[in-house]
């Protein structure tokens, strides 16, 4: 099973969405996000704008790599979904 790890600031969002997940049976991150999407309706949205594509200011790594929908997983890949960060 592919490992997510979600920012606080989605996990805010969505009554009992943990901070990280095993998420089964996925073999793209497209795949992990549309069954994250299934167990928390309105997920993708916050993650993807239409394209798809991920949205600006989400960065997703696989296994510490920097990567997009369509980036491979393996059953034992880590993903973490950080927003970029802002300031001035």
């Amino acid at each position: 099973m592919a490992l997510v790890r979600l920012p606080r600031s989605l996990v805010d969002l969505f009554p009992a969405l943990p901070r990280q997940a095993e998420v089964p049976d996925v073999g793209t991150v497209a795949e992990l996000v549309a069954s994250l999407d299934a167990r928390w309706p309105g997920l993708r949205d916050r993650l993807c704008d239409e394209g798809p594509a991920l949205r600006e200011h989400i960065n997703v790594f696989v296994d510490g790599e920097r990567s997009g929908l369509s980036a491979p997983l393996r059953p034992d890949s880590v993903v973490i979904v950080l927003p970029a960060v802002a300031g001035g």
